[in-house]
């Protein structure tokens, strides 16, 4: 990507981790973002509370799509914008930002709205069907408990999706992209891996 933009070294540990803010390979810490680093993160969750409320209204769920994929583009606009900004290097600043940017869409995308709500989608489906066949049920307990097993889900789906998605862009695109075709750490532009 350049080899005057600032690289996340993103290490795999045992269970999930929180990433308020990156660290740069310097030891230095990255600006604040404010789509990673506040409550503006759970607009990415949009769609999998749509999609838990799917049977229930049906109306929601192409707006959750909206806002969630409406914040995956602010966010691959502003790692755009701050690739940007601060690439040094004239002659591949506009490289620099196209990958910075289209990495962060990409990642966000999957990580975010598609693998999720497909996911979210399935639990969901899959427990209406096993309580339709369920005729002890009340039927509140019938129509309401698809929906809260699609949102229980959702912290233990979240870390493995993009722990996959890590791995999925880290050996294609960001190898096709990426600086240094024998570099074996996992440096990824402007990137985090929490949700």
């Amino acid at each position: 990507f350049g080899s005057n933009l600032v690289y996340v070294t993103m290490t795999i540990v045992d269970g999930p981790t929180e990433n308020h803010g990156s660290t740069a390979t310097d030891g230095t810490k990255e600006d604040y973002n404010i789509f990673r680093d506040s409550p503006l993160r759970f607009m990415g969750y949009a769609n999998e509370v749509g999609e838990s409320f799917r049977y229930q209204f049906p109306r929601f769920v192409m707006p959750s799509y909206v806002l969630a994929f409406g914040y995956c583009t602010m966010d691959a606009a502003s790692t755009g914008y701050n690739a940007y900004t601060t690439s040094k290097n004239q002659t591949t600043r506009s490289r620099d930002t196209a990958i910075a940017t289209f990495d962060t869409l990409l990642w966000q995308s999957l990580a975010s709205v598609m693998i999720p709500g497909a996911t979210i989608n399935l639990i969901v489906r899959s427990s209406r069907m096993a309580v339709a066949r369920a005729t002890a049920l009340p039927v509140a307990v019938a129509k309401w408990l698809p929906t809260v097993c699609g949102l229980g889900s959702v912290p233990f789906i979240v870390h493995p999706i993009d722990g996959g998605v890590d791995v999925l862009l880290d050996n294609t695109t960001r190898k096709w992209l990426g600086p240094e075709k024998n570099n074996q750490s996992k440096n990824i532009t402007y990137q985090s891996n929490s949700q």
